[in-house]
């Protein structure tokens, strides 16, 4: 517990990584260890809409001494628009969790098959068969393993090229999914004892959002990104803890190559009001 305390107090976090329990590269065991070896203390492998590779994780994790909190990230929809909330120190047994997942994965499934059909007609199938050898053993499957099998099948030279062309939003394959609603996922991870946070969120209209989730029982709200500017994410953290949220950050990794494993981190003294907010949660 006092390892525990200092790793918070004074460490390096990195609170939104991904594994090949969703769309990441490496398997939860090879991502923990690439943290301990980049000098991560505490790591959350929040991977889309399932926990399944938290186990694996924190058991790398203690034998790396690293701490990985139990997390995923969870697909909403607000209107016609996705949004993304992550789900920290979530109990991995809790029913509302359980049910969340198996309605994720349901509206996945049905997601990827309706996209299929679209690639069909748009002249370049790829079945679900290449769609589940990209994806290899992950349980929650999307739109980067369609991707990866429209690459595998020819029809496009890369990922990127293939949401730029066909996947992403707007594009003629994209189908929105049936996802829960952003009270619903939040109302299911608090039934599960975590903490929901708004990921990457976009800056424009961002206050206003905010505070509508919050009357839902919204958390907190990932501000140190990669990609965010430094003052500004200063400025968000700011407006966060004074409308009476906490504030995390994370790299948001999904494979080498992109950016390395702890190429982005946040001081944990930083995260003070995430630490207190979590341990409540949780006990």
């Amino acid at each position: 517990m006092a390892l525990g305390r200092e790793r918070r107090a004074a460490g390096r976090v990195d609170l939104h990584v991904h594994s090949t329990a969703s769309d990441g590269a490496w398997s939860p065991t090879a991502v923990v260890r690439a943290a301990a070896a980049a000098g991560l203390t505490v790591l959350a492998v929040a991977d889309h809409d399932t926990t399944a590779g938290v186990r694996e994780a924190q058991a790398a994790g203690a034998r790396c001494g690293v701490e990985v909190i139990p997390a995923l990230e969870v697909t909403a929809r607000d209107g016609s628009l996705e949004v993304h909330l992550l789900g920290y120190g979530v109990d991995l047994d809790a029913p509302a969790l359980r049910a969340l997942e198996e309605r994720a994965a349901q509206a996945r499934r049905a997601r990827v098959t309706a996209m299929l059909d679209r690639l069909e007609a748009l002249g370049c199938p790829v079945t679900w068969e290449a769609v589940a050898a990209a994806a290899g053993g992950a349980v929650s499957v999307g739109r980067p393993h369609v991707a990866r099998a429209m690459v595998a099948a020819g029809w496009v030279p890369t990922v990127d090229e293939a949401f730029a062309r066909y996947l992403g939003e707007g594009r003629p394959a994209f189908v929105a999914g049936a996802f829960p609603s952003v009270a619903e996922a939040i109302a299911a991870i608090r039934a599960a004892n975590g903490l929901a946070v708004w990921a990457h969120p976009p800056l424009e209209g961002l206050v206003p959002r905010w505070r509508r989730y919050r009357a839902w029982g919204l958390a907190g709200v990932e501000v140190w990104r990669p990609e965010v500017d430094p003052g500004w994410a200063e400025r968000m953290a700011r407006w966060a803890l004074s409308d009476g949220l906490v504030v995390t950050g994370g790299s948001d990794w999904h494979r080498p190559g992109w950016r390395a494993i702890g190429d982005f981190d946040v001081a944990a003294a930083r995260l003070a009001r995430f630490w207190e907010r979590l341990a409540c949660a949780c006990s």
